[in-house]
């Protein structure tokens, strides 16, 4: 049997304590005390220290800094870092060592925002390649979350091909480059596309170093604009013009291709330098031109569609890439200055006459007026002078009318074959453009393409009953319609006027006559080749009073010639009508004889 050791009782050993399960000594709790917090990280509030992710929930992090608590810190704030683990080593922020709850309140977030501004400094500086989480779109691009920062990532940072739903990239953590700080604002743009760069730059250097004039390559359609469409070659893009879409005319580039579609181009130009490669579509496919049915020719008859207007002309297209030009001069057999737009538009299908055709040049002259016969072949026939006509007024000019009879014939009133009787001063006056008129046809111009018309002709010649009316010495009553400086035009019946000069517009009092006054007037002049008949008014009352002074004149002499048989009187002679100073003497003689004569 084993011998039992004895071992000597400890001499301090409290058993009074004991007894009431007082186990420590004040000695030894305070032993304890200093083990325990010598066990202890020392932290500070407002410090930022590491710690060891020891748990986690979708909600929470638990996070041990050595210290006699573990925090807790939202799973909000590790939204940039989705791989976290349990084990990973976070940096936190010391909030509170103890809250209310005796809890240690640590933040990521403000660690990270206390640190932030050196990473990112030094990522910039390094090129460094961080992680960053999108967090909601903005104008222009996005707001990413880096170190705890919310940098901007333009919408041409986002990726090397064009974005068109940026939505998509909200909530997602990629890679990112530090591309350019603010200090002074703490502004950081970052960018994802940089990242790709470099890559896709030596890939394009590759793929345009193995390119060839002439070489078909297959792409995808990236982009499509106004002016023509991007397509990836597979790292390098290339732009087709619209113009090298197709051989016809093309309005929009979405009519030929569509968004992602895989199609074969061909290398039409490529720029080493700007890496710039021009492709096309077209050339895949023969010219239209050489298609051409080869019987076509000069004056045939072909069908299209207007593609293009101008005020010249319009341009028709009678099979894809095959265009044609109507001239504005060959729509109509008129010759009246007018647009392409007077007779169709865009979209119109249209009939035409082949008028020139250049194979080599690829030109096509077409004409539409060629459909119809040309009014002037037998104008002869069809209009012969003295043939009466109804013609709608075109245009004025001071010299006359320009009217047209039908499309392609026109024709000229001079002023003067307006109107037998009016004294017309500008076409305006007579008619209006658009008005219908009657007309004669009196000279055909064959050559001008042009025929002499008349209106008055279409009435008998008045003048010819006026000559019989209106003679020289006639009076008529007459209404002054216009003053002129060189006298008034007066309106007589029958619809005829008259003209008098100022000197024949005095009246018997001495005043001069006015404008819409009623006088009789007496003709002076009457021209029947000219058409003119001058008037006077003051001729009237002047001739009555040299009527009347002849009268008593000749009264005068009877009573003188009576006298002269009873008495012989020598003294006045032959100067019995002699009113001067010089006869006072003889008259009062003559009287007195005359006198002692009677009685």
């Amino acid at each position: 049997m084993e011998e039992l050791k004895k071992v000597a009782p400890l001499a301090d050993f409290d058993w009074d304590a004991y007894e009431n399960g007082e186990i420590q000594t004040e000695k030894s709790r305070e032993d304890q005390e200093k083990a325990y917090e010598g066990s202890m990280n020392k932290v500070q509030d407002h410090e930022v220290v590491e710690g060891t992710v020891i748990a986690m929930n979708k909600r929470e992090v638990v996070v041990n800094i050595g210290f006699k608590s573990d925090g807790i810190i939202p799973m909000s704030e590790f939204r940039y870092n989705p791989d976290l683990k349990v084990g990973d080593t976070v940096e936190v922020y010391i909030e509170n060592q103890e809250d209310k709850k005796g809890q240690l309140v640590l933040s990521h977030k403000k660690a990270r925002a206390t640190r932030s501004w050196a990473r990112v400094n030094e990522a910039l500086a390094n090129e460094e390649i961080i992680k960053g989480y999108i967090k909601c779109r903005t104008k222009g691009g996005m707001i990413v979350d880096v170190f705890g920062i919310e940098a901007f990532l333009p919408g041409s940072q986002i990726d090397v091909k064009p974005i068109r739903d940026y939505d998509v990239f909200v909530g997602k953590t990629m890679e990112f480059k530090v591309v350019k700080i603010n200090q002074e604002f703490k502004n950081v743009v970052v960018s994802h596309k940089a990242l790709i760069e470099a890559e896709l730059e030596q890939q394009k250097k590759e793929i345009i170093s193995k390119l060839e004039k002439g070489q078909v390559l297959e792409g995808t359609v990236k982009n499509i604009t106004s002016y023509g469409v991007f397509v990836d070659l597979g790292g390098v893009d290339g732009l087709i013009h619209i113009t090298d879409l197709s051989w016809g005319r093309v309005s929009d580039p979405k009519e030929v291709v569509q968004l992602d579609q895989k199609i074969n181009v061909v290398i039409l130009d490529f720029d080493d330098e700007k890496k710039r490669i021009a492709l096309g579509l077209k050339q895949l496919t023969p010219h239209p031109w050489d298609a051409l049915d080869p019987n076509l020719k000069v004056g045939d008859k072909v069908k299209g569609k207007v593609v293009v207007m101008a005020d010249y002309g319009a341009f028709i297209e009678i099979a894809p890439g095959v265009e044609g030009l109507i001239h504005v001069s060959e729509m109509s057999w008129s010759q009246h200055l007018r647009s392409a737009q007077d007779f169709m538009k865009v979209g119109d299908e249209v009939e035409a006459v082949i008028l020139t055709l250049d194979r080599e040049e690829r030109k096509m002259s077409l004409g539409i007026k060629q459909l119809k016969a040309d009014p002037w072949e037998n104008i002869e026939e069809k209009y012969p002078v003295g043939s009466k006509h109804t013609a709608r007024v075109r245009n004025f000019t001071n010299f006359g009318v320009f009217v047209e009879i039908e499309e392609g014939v026109d024709g000229l009133i001079h002023i003067s074959d307006l109107s037998w009787t009016k004294k017309i001063k500008h076409p305006s006056e007579f008619t209006q453009i658009g008005a219908e008129i009657e007309v004669q046809v009196l000279e055909i111009d064959k050559e001008n393409r042009r025929l002499s018309l008349g209106h008055k002709q279409l009435e008998e010649n008045p003048w010819d009953v006026f000559e019989t009316i209106f003679t020289v010495n006639s009076i008529h009553e007459g209404t002054i319609v216009e003053m002129l400086d060189k006298g008034a035009v007066v309106q007589l019946e029958y619809g005829v006027e008259g003209f008098a000069t100022p000197k024949h517009l005095v009246k018997e009092d001495g005043t001069q006559a006015q404008l819409n006054e009623k006088l009789p007037f007496k003709v002076i002049e009457f021209n029947k080749e000219s058409k003119r008949i001058i008037l006077s008014h003051s001729r009237i009352h002047e001739d009555a009073q040299r009527a009347e002074a002849k009268e008593a004149k000749k009264n005068s002499k009877d009573a003188n010639k009576k006298n002269n048989k009873k008495e012989e009187i020598p003294v006045i002679q032959n100067q019995a009508a002699s009113t001067t100073l010089g006869d006072i003497g003889a008259l009062a003689a003559l009287k007195a004889q005359m006198e002692k004569g009677e009685n």
